[in-house]
């Protein structure tokens, strides 16, 4: 059995034993259970004064929940979770039509949190916004709360994409909108929703400029995501040895034009090895036909050493006295959602000087 099994039967007898004790620790009908008079005698008689108070409370009124979270926040002042995971997994399951049972679980959740079972805080998480009406409490919505905290749980990417989706549908104006439709499409890459990464990328563009901890180059890829989907992608070839060819026939014949129709529509680049992505110098900067006239360019007869199955550097030779030296950059395409596509070759840039 793998862990990932393991620990989903280990999640549910949790949650069975956890029902269960709450169950059996539930209120006695002649008084208050023992077992929730916990810390010193101040605190027991503290919680002796709620627990009679809650008593004489409508059941699910705002009275019964001002002290049902009083006695709750007061085990959670002890640090005793347990008891506070058992006291409201009773309250909840004795009054199902409970309209606070939502917050209830909220606070099982954190319980859990604290006692570092994120697993099984994210099951009380989810559970409440798929099955509870959301409450504002303390001008705060219950179930953004849980969106937030599910969006940084290792969750199935279907499932983090339904919670952006939530999340930017419903909460627009709490949320850093580029971070979420960014995060949605990285979330759709990986679910293999491509129409719904491009769409998601479509959206963060607009928020460029966002920094989004961990993705330095946000935006770049995203603008590379949604222009390359609608490109008409006609200057990709088949194999490395058949853009190679062209590239070489091209340079033989000096053959600016050519050469330039072989080169990607999309972000072609042109920078020096130390400059950063951010720092690109566009090919629609300078004309490549100046660097070839009266020049005869030269090139390696191997790729370089460096390149792989995903990406080649051609060194050549030639191009002008300051910038004699450029080593062509072909990468294999990455475009899933067009099979046609997918695999196919570009050239698509150009890095001049010498390697480090």
């Amino acid at each position: 059995m793998d862990i990932k099994k393991k620990l989903n039967i280990l999640t549910y007898f949790t949650l069975i034993l956890s029902v269960f004790i709450a169950i059996s620790c539930s209120f006695h009908s002649s008084g208050i259970d023992p077992y929730y008079l916990a810390g010193s005698k101040e605190d027991r008689k503290n919680l002796i004064e709620l627990f009679n108070l809650l008593k004489k409370e409508e059941p699910g009124s705002n009275g019964e929940f001002a002290v049902t979270r009083e006695i709750a926040t007061s085990f959670a002042r002890l640090n005793d979770y347990e008891r506070l995971i058992h006291f409201l997994s009773a309250k909840a399951i004795n009054n199902p039509a409970d309209p606070y049972n939502g917050y209830y679980f909220l606070m099982i959740a954190y319980a859990y949190v604290q006692r570092e079972s994120r697993p099984i805080a994210a099951l009380y998480f989810d559970l409440i916004i798929k099955n509870y009406p959301d409450l504002i409490i303390n001008d705060e919505s219950i179930h953004l709360v849980c969106l937030r905290n599910l969006i940084n749980e290792n969750v199935k990417v279907d499932q983090k994409v339904w919670y952006y989706n939530e999340l930017i549908s419903r909460f627009a104006d709490k949320i850093d909108l580029g971070t979420s439709y960014f995060m949605l499409g990285q979330a759709c890459e990986q679910s293999g929703d491509w129409n719904g990464a491009v769409a998601a990328y479509t959206n963060y563009l607009p928020y460029s400029g966002t920094v989004i901890p961990g993705f330095p180059y946000a935006d770049q890829h995203a603008k590379h995501q949604v222009d390359f989907s609608r490109s008409q992608k006609d200057w990709t070839f088949e194999s490395l040895p058949a853009l190679r060819s062209a590239i070489e026939a091209a340079l033989d014949a000096g053959n600016a034009t050519a050469l330039m129709r072989y080169q990607t529509k999309v972000n072609f680049f042109a920078r020096s090895w130390e400059q950063v992505e951010t720092d690109d110098i566009g090919m629609n900067k300078f004309n490549l036909a100046q660097f070839m006239y009266g020049n005869r360019i030269k090139y390696s007869p191997m790729l370089d050493e460096s390149s792989n199955s995903n990406e080649a550097f051609l060194k050549t030779n030639g191009w002008s006295l300051s910038l004699n030296t450029w080593y062509l950059y072909f990468r294999k395409i990455y475009f899933p959602q067009d099979p046609e596509i997918h695999g196919r070759w570009e050239w698509a840039g150009i890095y001049y000087g010498e390697k480090f």
